[in-house]
């Protein structure tokens, strides 16, 4: 084990640092090669992100059939697991263990529970396809188990993944530590949206089997890489006599840091704004544009794309000065635009108008989200770090989840009213209810518009240059 860490961390540092957002990191107590091992953990995510949001989203509408509302459905089930995020930093915080680690038992935790679920899936999908015996409802309830395991595991390895990595950096460089690590799971994003589409060129089941066999695999692969001599042990923890702090009176003491309410509403409104299409993207390419498996499955690297130009914008306009609720707001404004080129791709019946929309809906997305992340790391000032990480990715996981299910439904009940020819002559084609989805997004950031407002307005007292500063230390992915 120690060789191939050996080995991997020098493939990694062949690679610049100049090409690597926020490299600069890196410090004596955590070097370049130990972060970018580190970082693997955040690479598992990514793949089993796409797997489920991109591929497997497409396929399960599309070749086998399943009623959008349905996978919708399925893909919001493990996001009933992110309100839990609370609690398993907190946990993650104050764990006792009798080798006196603490993060490590959830890492390793989550990365079985998400094995688990990608390990049954290739067989809900033959289920699915109607190439065995068993009955449909078979199929329906095991893939709904491989989704909501696939959601607790990226949910809990996430969670105390990047919480390690706070423990292992510096104070100094925390923020821009969890930075990189974030920046690395949407690079995972690109990467594994490149590789599925390139493997389904020539789609066949079996050989999505594959994919979804070999992602289980790398992804205990890579989790075991990542962890391998991380977190130092300390007995102490183990000290029955340490007072352990109770949630409630943890959570009492977050909810007193500042506009928690109003910062959290924003986060949740915008986020189910721009997380609706989700479920949606992969489907309209196919539906209404045609597009093969692996142009579709593309679309889903150029949206994640498009976040990275994000993170490089914020970085230096944050840096600058720029207020972070302002950038939020801007972050909504191109969001708008983004929805509006989607629609329009459909009368034009241009692709390349979508894709340019895909990548706009990432940037408008990762502005939105760097802007009120910035400005919310003040609520943790007073409480734990884990508790307020935990927090912020439970509003933001909730939201995209509850966006996901609103969406496919809604895109199911339009489309329905407008193939029975209820909405009228001229709302009968197949982006119709693709379209009022589109449209209701684009009022749900007007909303969240409305809400970040008063967030612009200067506070009371003057704000440090900390602060204003471009940092994620808390953000959760």
């Amino acid at each position: 084990m120690s060789t191939l860490n050996d080995k991997l961390a020098r493939k990694w540092i062949l690679l610049s640092p100049r090409l690597l957002p926020f490299a600069d990191a890196a410090s004596a107590d955590l070097p370049l090669s130990r972060l970018l091992r580190l970082s693997l953990f955040q690479v598992s995510v990514g793949m089993a992100l796409v797997l489920l949001n991109g591929t497997l989203n497409r396929v399960m509408i599309i070749e086998l059939g399943v009623p959008s509302w349905l996978v919708a459905f399925m893909i919001s089930l493990p996001l009933l697991f992110a309100p839990f995020r609370a609690l398993i930093g907190f946990r993650s915080d104050n764990h006792r263990s009798v080798l006196g680690w603490r993060r490590v038992p959830y890492i390793w935790f989550g990365s079985l529970v998400q094995f688990g679920g990608l390990a049954i899936m290739p067989f809900a999908l033959i289920l699915l396809s109607g190439d065995s015996n068993g009955p449909a409802w078979a199929g329906y309830a095991a893939s709904g188990l491989a989704f909501l395991l696939v959601g607790a595991g990226l949910h809990t390895t996430q969670t105390a993944g990047l919480a390690l990595a706070t423990d292992l950096a510096p104070e100094a460089s925390r923020p821009r530590v969890v930075a990189f690590l974030y920046v690395m799971l949407l690079l995972g994003m690109v990467a594994s949206a490149v590789l599925f589409g390139r493997l389904l060129a020539q789609f066949s089941e079996i050989r999505l089997i594959q994919i979804i066999q070999g992602t289980a695999l790398l992804t205990m692969v890579l989790n075991i890489i990542a962890l391998w001599k991380q977190e130092v042990r300390d007995p102490s923890r183990t000290n029955p006599e340490v007072e352990k702090p109770s949630f409630q009176d943890s959570w009492r003491a977050f909810r007193q840091g500042g506009r928690s309410s109003r910062i959290l509403l924003a986060v949740g409104l915008g986020t189910i704004g721009f997380s609706m299409q989700d479920i949606l993207l992969e489907p309209y390419g196919g539906e209404v544009l045609h597009l093969s498996v692996s142009a579709t499955t593309a679309l889903t690297g150029i949206l994640a794309g498009g976040t990275l130009c994000a993170f490089a914008i914020a970085a230096r306009v944050l840096k600058n000065g720029m207020d972070p609720y302002r950038l939020a707001g801007y972050g909504a404004l191109v969001g708008v635009v983004a929805f509006s080129v989607v629609i329009f791709s459909d009368p034009f019946d241009s692709p390349s108008l979508y894709r340019i929309g895909s990548a706009l809906i990432g940037l408008g997305g990762g502005l939105f989200a760097v802007g009120t992340l910035t400005g919310a790391m003040a609520l943790a000032e007073n409480g734990s770090s884990g508790l307020a990480l935990g927090t912020w990715g439970a509003v933001q996981a909730s939201s995209a989840g509850l966006g996901v299910a609103l969406g496919g439904a809604l895109r199911d009940a339009a489309g329905n009213l407008a193939a029975h020819g209820v909405l009228g002559p001229a709302l009968t084609g197949p982006g119709v209810g693709y379209g009022i989805v589109y449209y209701i997004e684009i009022m749900l950031l007007f909303v969240t518009l409305a809400v970040v407002g008063p967030l612009v307005r200067p506070s009371l007292g003057s704000r440090s240059r900390a602060e204003s500063r471009f940092g994620l230390a808390e953000f959760p992915g």
